[in-house]
């Protein structure tokens, strides 16, 4: 590598919002993040999943058309 080109790395420690700390190496002294891996909802298993109806029932639901009702007619 060549002299006096690279930045100094540095001794740094990471404070997440809910207060895990994290040592690790980098050219900034202290970094102050919002979310980290111990209290993201992705990686906590926290996260709710989103609920998607097919086409179908969006469309019976959209139209107000029942289950019950459609049963009716196939007989």
């Amino acid at each position: 590598m060549r002299e006096g080109i690279h930045p100094d790395v540095k001794e740094t420690t990471i404070t997440c919002a809910c207060g895990e700390v994290y040592k690790t190496k980098s050219t900034k002294e202290d970094i102050r993040v919002e979310v980290c891996s111990s209290c993201h909802p992705f990686y906590t298993g926290k996260q709710r999943k989103a609920k998607k109806g097919g086409r179908v029932e969006r469309f019976n639901k959209k139209y107000g058309i029942s289950d019950e009702s459609s049963e009716e007619d196939d007989e």
